[in-house]
């Protein structure tokens, strides 16, 4: 029977060709991002076009670069969705990326794709492509969507090539995976076994609310986790406009915000000031961002929260300087006294308030049940993320440069008077704001992650050792990197370079510090436990004594 209703004119796909790979690249959504990457895209995108060629393939780039915006990048999620009309749904797929990049820009096209997709990233510190790859394969992996990975200066050399070789042959890259392993039975009798099915058992009784200033941050789907996977943990979100961030800021006082200052001046805090608004530090712009630290223990004490996240990055950028040092601040044991708007308490006293940078609910959860064991077992609680960044080879190991685009806590560092504030870069700051930056000190840390894959939560657990480097390997690192943000040289302990790329299912990890080697990894088995009793899926990397 023939339908009385106008039917819609099926899409038609080019066909595709044979032994030909299309190319698609997400880029950022701020155009002065996009703007500073694209020579480094295109080299990237050359590297990888020849290693085709030697193989015997061809590229075929998806999508024109734009002499209007003046460079080739995806960069909103309507732009994606109209590049894959044009993309033979069942051709081999490279997503490649030199730079930090929105994964929704890609996620509509990528998850109704047929055929097999690679992302690939250049080994470089330069631009963050290796975080961007990161993420996007994290938010594949929480969407279901199969792909492989690979990574290299600018694959020439034999393991890369013999990956992209293995990919085209067969759809797919099989990565060395054997660090990983599940959590074996636990023996419930173990102090640490004991405390941390407690402290399971109580978040899921008593509760615990996260405030959310809004979801998304920079494209990051991965770091969006339901309510249907976060309540049964007993965790619940408190839903926040940063609208009302920005009005409560209006509403702290020009003393209160210096006495902030003060305080940080009177530990020993260094501000990098400058004059020009436009890329250096200035005065005002720190007033503004202690505004919003005194703001967000305000709210964060009007609704209960018990972790508060800040999705500065996109909306604020455009409104006040950037978040970085209230982060930094709200989660650290010692830090500026606030009190409420009568006057009348302290607004957690003596206490971190843990934030969970750009809105990263994986770190959310990570975040909250750090600060609740190691306060039970007497560590120094503060816990931070870092991007998985980077990383060389020194004096026989590979030390990761783990480097966080803002702040960390001060204990991290040593300290107030070893800790540092810089402007941000105008590239992704336009209103600038100080960083509460610094060199992580060395010790002994759990690193986890708390991730979505196959519709659950999963938890991977290690320890490693952060290094103490001369101080001009460290400057040469940061010059490699963003100079302004706080670095953490990190030796995973059992997990190479190359398995924590093919595993990781974020940009980020979470750190803590425990008082020495024994104690991580009591603290590591007391997470674990916790994790478990939460009916989190647990699974440990590397040498990991439990």
């Amino acid at each position: 029977m023939t339908s009385p209703y106008q039917l819609p004119v099926p899409l038609e796909r080019p066909a595709a060709e044979p032994v030909t790979a299309y190319l698609v690249t997400s880029g950022d959504l701020r155009p002065s991002a996009n703007l500073r990457c694209w020579p480094t895209q295109q080299r990237l995108e050359a590297d990888v076009t020849a290693a085709l060629a030697r193989l015997g393939w061809q590229a075929r780039r998806a999508h024109e670069f734009d002499e209007v915006k003046g460079h080739g990048f995806i960069d909103s999620q309507r732009m994606g969705i109209e590049v894959f009309k044009h993309v033979p749904r069942d051709a081999p797929l490279i997503v490649v990326e030199a730079v930090w990049q929105y994964s929704h820009h890609v996620l509509a096209g990528l998850r109704t794709h047929q055929g097999p997709i690679l992302v690939v990233a250049n080994w470089s510190g330069a631009f963050p492509g290796l975080v961007g790859l990161l993420n996007l394969t994290a938010s594949l992996t929480k969407a279901g969507v199969a792909h492989s990975a690979l990574w290299s200066e600018d694959f020439t050399d034999d393991w890369a090539v013999d990956g992209l070789r293995e990919w085209l042959e067969t759809g797919t890259v099989a990565h060395d995976l054997s660090h990983v392993r599940d959590l074996p039975a636990l023996d419930q009798e173990a102090p640490e076994v004991v405390l941390g099915t407690a402290l399971a058992e109580q978040l899921r009784d008593e509760k615990a609310i996260i405030g959310v200033f809004d979801e998304g941050c920079m494209g990051m789907y991965n770091a969006i986790f339901d309510d249907e996977l976060l309540n049964p943990l007993g965790i619940y979100k408190e839903r926040l406009s940063q609208s009302a961030l920005v009005a409560e800021m209006l509403k702290v006082t020009d003393a209160e915000a210096a006495a902030v200052t003060s305080w940080l001046d009177d530990r020993g805090f260094t501000f990098h000031f400058g004059t020009d608004e436009a890329t250096e530090l200035t005065e005002a712009q720190v007033l503004s961002q202690c505004r919003m630290y005194v703001a967000a223990l305000r709210i964060s004490d009007d609704f209960g929260l018990d972790a508060v996240g800040i999705q500065y990055q996109q909306g604020l950028k455009d409104v006040v300087p950037a978040s970085d040092l209230a982060e930094g601040l709200l989660n650290n044991v010692e830090r500026p006294p606030v009190r409420s708007r009568d006057g009348a308490r302290e607004l957690y006293a003596g206490a971190p308030l843990p934030h969970f940078n750009e809105v990263d609910e994986g770190v959310a959860v990570d975040a909250l049940l750090t600060n609740r064991l190691w306060n039970a077992m007497g560590f120094d609680p503060a816990t931070t993320l870092h991007d998985i960044r980077w990383g060389e080879q020194y004096e026989g190991e590979f030390v990761w440069v783990f480097e966080i685009s803002g702040s960390v806590p001060a204990s991290h560092n040593g300290g107030y008077d070893k800790s540092y504030s810089m402007r941000q870069p105008p590239m992704f700051f336009p209103l600038g704001g100080g960083t509460l930056s610094g060199v992580s000190k060395p010790g002994e840390i759990v690193w986890s992650r708390v991730f979505i894959m196959d519709g659950v939560l999963h938890a991977d657990l290690g320890r490693a050792s952060v290094r103490e480097l001369p101080a001009q390997e460290t400057r040469r690192r940061l010059d490699a990197t963003d100079r302004q943000w706080p670095i953490m040289h990190a030796v995973l302990h059992g997990v190479d370079r190359d398995q924590l790329m093919a595993r990781h299912k974020a940009n980020h990890v979470q750190v803590a510090y425990a008082p020495d080697a024994a104690a991580a990894d009591r603290a590591l088995l007391a997470k674990a436990a916790m994790l478990h009793g939460l009916g989190v899926v647990v699974h440990l990397c590397g040498d990991v004594k439990l």
